[in-house]
């Protein structure tokens, strides 16, 4: 009899009549078809926030005078949703979707106008879920030496607020005001409370109610101000041409390698929101097509590189141009050589990191190491920390331990970084060679120097030819090479400067570089050439067979090609990283296929959750595409799918609960919270690592956790209240455990809020609510993550009736 009831008061299970099966196989087979649909609820949440992201990134056409001739208009795209308003409607709906629509059906549907105990215990489970563990985990997960703040902190105050007040409120109208009765003026109370926060964090993100600020008379200038964009295509926007040109001077790079760059470059420029980074969680867990573009080792390094150093070529023209704005001129720090390389006997590398332009001041950098074909822990040991040059200080070493195995290898590499200590100090910049390559090699000679090709081809407009010398069969001493120019069809002086002059390798350097100046006359000539070649080393050093180069000046118009080639690539990669897609049929394709098709970069973790998600990723491939309609279609039919996906769930929990003596409340924080919270911890961490502020990765999670009460309670009290009025009954909601659980997270939640304003305002901390010393930031995870379990225990103990209140 007992485990024929485990099939009462469920909606749509069982699908058939397993009563005579052995209940523990009948628990086992409920909990992995329950972690599936938790699977399916997050496959299907991905095309819901396609939708919304569809819907909220409308934009609109607005004229502004322009910054250096107010006389005359630019016409600039500006987003019709304010961040604020998406991010505490269609955004937090969008996260906190199956909760709400759990507790909907459960009222509504299941327990027929009744109150039930699965649905309000998720919510509840989920908003401590959500602030706790989420919080603690993104504030351990930001890397050594760096931190991130919330922007819209008075924003991030209001929804903070609310779902304070959300709560409170709870427990006052279940225990205090109507005990175990909800009326209907309670029900639509909490209900408007949703309308309510979403306009009072809005008038905080416009700073309406601060005295004496003085609006734009033109409302378009404010928006431009917070991101509007002049119109262009991606691809023509000066920048990107600047870093096309950047890309197109390194000779090993194909243009298909450029293309990958250039769309990378393009989307880490673009705006990112929580629904970004909850779609790309989603999809890097089932083995979808990603949003960010897959590189191997060697081009990630470049992309990294020139995305550190910009895309002004020279640090004489930096200095210049704090010199013109006032500033005072940074310091330049870089590594000395691109690549170092080291015997495996010497057991330490010495890696030369140089600073130049300002000596005077103190410049602290953060360096870390980067596997290559060598592995930290195996064939060296891995490094983060900071550098600081004191004042006067213009050369430091790293050093790195290389691992001696006394095993026979082939050379192997691996990377070292630098990158800024404080992304706000901008008195230091990193120089152009940000990364450096170090190879493990098994020879001491002083080495054989040779040009890296017999010939290179330079565009005549990027300015400066880079003739790359490598030092090969060892890097043992210092070494001086002297090298010269000669004219071909080129003419020194007339086409570039050349004549004469000496690299110096130390010891340990593998690589330097011949900088030559093209001179770009503007006017339409045929490719012209000059030699390079290398002259004499210093004593027992020598040089390789490929002692001359032909460097091939190319005019404009080749150029050009080559530029629209690479932009015509850099379209079709931008297509493949949209979020939605065009069409059904893309849409199956996509759906059928391991990484969306990508299957040369597909890893075997893809392939295994494909297999697992292949079923639900073609079922919810039937939701029509986010292009219909501006993206309303795709949100009403996901909307209806998740609902669909959720009753199962819903049945599921209740049927394993009672399988394995869970009550309805227990099961829910245990499973149901975490499950379908999980994506949004993927999300979140994923957020606060990439992102500059905060505020996509926790900055969220108090207006989701708010509006989880107003609407996913607020909405189903209100037509379960008015049922009741109607039919002349009351509306009773049983206080009982939920009561206990609200105050233990509503306490849980003080202490959270207490620490992140601690760590927002302590130095000791970092001044940021996420990252800052390891001491601290490890101390407050854990922390936080403690008042979770805390709070579990403690709802699990009343529950159970094991302690009372």
């Amino acid at each position: 009899m007992a485990v024929d009831a485990c099939n009462s008061g469920t909606l749509l299970l069982p699908f058939l009549d397993e009563s005579g099966w052995n209940q523990e196989l009948r628990a086992f087979v409920y909990l992995i078809a329950l972690l599936w649909c938790f699977m399916g609820i997050a496959i299907v949440a991905d095309v819901f926030m396609c939708a919304i992201e569809t819907i909220t990134s409308k934009t609109k056409e607005v004229k502004v005078p322009k910054q250096d001739n107010p006389s005359e208009m630019d016409v600039v795209e500006i987003r019709v949703w304010n961040d604020t308003v998406a991010n505490l409607t269609l955004m937090a709906l969008g996260s906190s979707a199956p909760e709400i629509l759990l507790a909907i059906i459960e009222i509504v549907i299941l327990n027929k106008f009744e109150a039930g105990k699965l649905g309000p215990s998720t919510i509840v489970g989920s908003a401590a879920f959500n602030l706790l563990v989420i919080t603690g985990v993104c504030v351990m997960s930001i890397p050594t030496h760096e931190q991130r703040r919330i922007k819209a902190i008075k924003v991030f105050a209001v929804t903070a607020s609310f779902s304070m007040l959300a709560y409170i409120w709870l427990y006052l109208a279940l225990s205090a005001i109507t005990p175990d009765v909800i009326d209907l003026w309670e029900a639509i109370l909490t209900f408007l409370l949703f309308p309510i926060l979403v306009v009072v964090a809005y008038i905080a993100d416009k700073e309406y109610c601060c005295p004496g600020k003085v609006q734009p008379q033109d409302p378009g200038v404010l928006e431009l101000a917070e991101g509007a964009k002049t119109l262009s295509t991606p691809t023509h926007d000066p920048e990107v041409e600047s870093f096309i040109k950047e890309v197109s001077r390194n000779p090993d790079l194909s243009e298909d390698d450029a293309a990958m760059l250039v769309a990378a470059h393009i989307k880490s420029r673009q705006p990112k929101n929580y629904g970004y980074y909850r779609v790309g969680a989603i999809r890097d867990l089932g083995g979808s097509h990603k949003l960010r573009p897959k590189m191997d080792p060697k081009l990630r390094v470049i992309y990294e590189e020139l995305s550190e150093v910009g895309f002004s070529s020279s640090g004489a023209t930096a200095i210049m141009s704090h010199a013109l704005a006032g500033k005072v001129q940074p310091a330049r720090v870089e590594f000395a050589a691109p690549e170092f390389a080291v015997l495996e006997s010497d057991k330490i590398v010495k890696i030369g990191v140089k600073r130049s332009g300002n000596t005077k001041i103190t410049a602290s950098v953060n360096y870390e190491t980067i596997n290559g074909t060598a592995m930290a822990g195996s064939d060296y040991e891995a490094k983060r920390d900071v550098l600081v040059f004191q004042p006067g200080e213009n050369l430091k070493h790293i050093n790195i331990t290389i691992i001696d195995d006394n095993e026979w290898e082939e050379n192997e590499v691996f990377f070292l970084k630098l990158a800024r200590f404080d992304y706000k100090d901008d008195t230091v910049e990193i120089g152009e060679q940000s990364i450096t390559e170090v190879t493990i090699i098994n020879d001491d000679e002083p080495g054989t120097f040779s040009l890296e090709n017999p010939s290179f081809v330079i565009k005549e407009s990027i300015g400066k030819a880079y003739i790359k010398v490598n030092r090969t069969q060892g890097t043992d001493g210092r070494v001086e090479v002297t090298w010269k120019t000669t004219d071909q069809t080129a003419v020194n002086g007339k086409d570039y400067h050349g004549g004469s002059g000496t690299l110096v390798f130390e010891h340990g350097e593998q690589a330097k570089s011949i900088a030559i100046d093209i001179i770009d006359d503007k006017d339409f000539e045929k490719d012209e050439t000059f030699l390079v070649e290398l002259i004499k080393t210093s004593a027992g050093a020598k040089i390789g067979h490929i002692r001359s180069a032909a460097v091939n000046i190319v005019n404009d118009d080749e150029y050009r090609r080559l530029f629209d080639r690479v932009v015509a690539l850099t379209h079709i990669n931008l297509r493949r990283l949209e979020l939605g897609s065009e069409s059904w049929a893309s849409q199956f394709r996509e759906a059928m296929s391991v990484n969306g098709g990508d299957v040369e970069n597909a890893t075997a973790i893809d392939y295994v959750m494909h297999f697992f998600t292949f079923a639900w990723k073609v079922i919810f491939a039937i939701i029509p595409p986010c292009t219909w309609l501006g993206g309303w279609v795709t949100f009403c039919v996901a909307l209806m799918m998740i609902g669909l996906v959720t009753t199962i769930v819903g049945d599921l929990a209740t049927i394993f609960g009672c399988l394995i003596g869970l009550k309805d409340e227990a099961t829910a924080i245990l499973f149901v919270a975490l499950g379908t919270s999980l994506p949004d911890l993927f999300a979140s961490k994923t957020a606060a690592v990439n992102e500059k502020y905060a505020d996509a990765s926790v900055g969220n999670v108090t207006g989701s956790n708010s509006v989880n009460v107003f609407l996913g309670l607020g909405l189903p009290w209100v037509i379960a209240a008015s049922y009741h009025m109607a039919k002349g009954t009351v509306f009773e909601v049983k206080a009982g455990t939920l009561s206990t659980s609200v105050i233990t997270y509503s306490c849980c939640a003080v202490l959270c809020f207490v620490l992140l304003l601690v760590r927002r305002y302590s130095k000791f901390m970092g001044r940021a609510e996420l990252g800052g010393p390891n001491v601290t930031k490890y101390v407050s995870g854990v922390f936080l993550i403690f008042l979770w379990f805390v709070y579990v225990l403690i709802s699990c103990l009343v529950i159970y009736e094991i302690i009372t209140f």
